[in-house]
């Protein structure tokens, strides 16, 4: 299922990275890797605040739902 479907405060582990290679490449120097542990901070209006390693990332809803859990 897509990260936009993870509650607040709900730690998931990334499963998979889908959309073009620009995209997962960006994604992956956030920090979204496969088999890493994102922490969602909060949720507004579908767009998420997720703890990634020792940084907060911000992502809007359609970049989002490319990251799998």
């Amino acid at each position: 299922m897509p990260l936009t479907m993870a509650k607040p405060g709900e730690t998931v582990v990334i499963r998979k990275i889908t959309g073009k290679d620009e995209v997962r490449q960006h994604l992956a120097e956030l920090g979204f890797v496969v088999d890493s542990p994102v922490t969602v901070v909060s949720e507004i209006s579908g767009n998420l605040i997720l703890q990634v390693k020792d940084s907060r990332i911000a992502l809007d809803k359609t970049m989002a739902n490319r990251v799998m859990i």
